[in-house]
């Protein structure tokens, strides 16, 4: 048993992640390598590796002859015959090679023939590993600016966060853990090429992934999502089990979760809705936290006006038009808001009401209410009538007193 080799090869598996079966063909290319480099040509050479044993065994197949013209391919009828006496001419034999025997250009070689390719073996299980978690969040270690570009070491690779996908307002300090979302993952010849990004909304969906149980499990799903780097995100979120409310899961206790969001974000404003998937209500509830009077939303030409009370006017828009554009980002409507009074000088409030068809709770409501007033009248027209009674009962008493008094 080779024991030094087999020792060797289970430190790099491990360290390196590069299988054993791949270390041994380059173990034996390398040797087929030398013996083409100390012979001239190696197309006649096997090499026998056990496994198991990391034992091995170079061999030439070379044919039996009485006279040698090419001693690489060729051997003496007497000197196969010393190894076994049966053969003939003609015959294929196995001549052993002793690779210690080999020069050391052709040693040399066959070491960086296993070098390299150790470091092609290792870029690749790079590569598979950091592209598995490609549109995913993960932690890096800030090296150094390269520019404007941060240098950011993710464990096995490093990535670029390039000036584009940075925060405006954020700057980082070297040895700092940071969370980014690789964007992309590129094999070149010197390693991966990884693009990671901290302005992407998938980030605040991975972020809320990973701090919410819930939606980790897929009983809370985010539906759809609007972000502005370094200053608002907005997202609509839906519970499958109605025993659980999404925006308060998301939310947590006494805010702990999407505090903990906000923290990595470095103080983002996180806006949280319930999704419906009916768009006046999903409008409604993506300009919160503005009131909203009346939706009336075109699904085919994807527009909306939204007609909110006066005073909340500018709370509806934001900041900067912030509120309305991340609504109609969010909802993926063109919306258009405008103020009570605003709208019933258009005529948009009037028609958006004059429009709204009766259902058949409003019938029904109507007939309740005409069968109330019936009631009420009866029991409004008997009272009279019993007061009539009884006044004219008092007026004849009266006259009878005074009657009597006369007399």
């Amino acid at each position: 048993m080779n024991t030094e080799l087999l020792e060797a090869l289970t430190i790099l598996e491990k360290e390196k992640n590069i299988s054993k079966d791949t270390l041994l063909e380059a173990i034996e290319q390398s040797l087929i390598q030398a013996c083409k480099n100390h012979f001239g040509k190696a197309d006649n050479i096997k090499v026998n590796i056990n496994p198991q044993t990391c034992d091995f065994s170079v061999t030439a197949e070379k044919t039996v002859v009485e006279q040698v013209e090419d001693p690489v391919t060729e051997i003496l009828l007497s000197q196969a015959q010393k190894e076994n006496g049966r053969v003939e001419v003609g015959d294929i034999v196995h001549v052993p090679i002793q690779s210690r025997e080999f020069g050391r250009i052709a040693t040399q070689n066959a070491k960086n023939v296993i070098l390299q390719k150790i470091r092609e073996e290792e870029r690749k299980a790079v590569y598979n590993e950091y592209y598995g978690k490609e549109k995913d969040v993960v932690t890096g270690i800030v090296q150094r600016y390269i520019g404007k570009n941060v240098s950011i070491n993710l464990g096995k690779a490093d990535a670029l966060l390039g000036d584009n996908e940075q925060v405006k307002g954020e700057v980082f300090k070297p040895t700092e853990r940071i969370k980014v979302y690789i964007l992309e993952v590129k094999d070149t010849p010197k390693g991966p090429r990884i693009q990671v990004s901290r302005t992407h909304p998938e980030l605040v969906k991975r972020l809320f992934e990973e701090e919410v149980t819930e939606v980790k499990e897929g009983i809370v799903e985010i539906k759809c999502i609007a972000r502005e780097a370094g200053s608002r995100t907005k997202m609509a979120v839906w519970s499958n089990d109605p025993d659980v409310d999404p925006v308060g899961a998301c939310v947590g206790m006494n805010g702990a979760r999407v505090n903990a969001i906000v923290e990595e974000l470095r103080g983002e404003k996180i806006d949280i809705v319930n999704w419906d998937e009916n768009p006046a209500i999903l409008i409604e509830n993506a300009l919160s936290p503005a009131k909203v009077i009346a939706v009336l939303a075109d699904p085919d030409e994807k527009s909306a006006l939204v007609v909110v009370p006066d005073y909340q006017l500018s709370l509806a828009i934001g900041k900067e038009g912030q509120n309305a554009r991340l609504a109609a980002r969010m909802t993926g409507f063109k919306i258009d808001i405008k103020s009570e009074t605003q709208a019933k000088e258009s005529g948009d409030l009037y028609d958006y009401e004059e429009e709204e068809p009766e259902t058949e709770e409003d019938e029904d409501m109507s007939l309740l209410e005409d069968e109330f007033e019936a009631d009420i009248m009866q029991e409004l027209q008997a009272e009279e009538l019993f007061e009539e009674e009884d006044l004219e009962q008092t007026e004849d008493s009266l006259e009878e007193v005074e009657s009597k008094d006369e007399e």
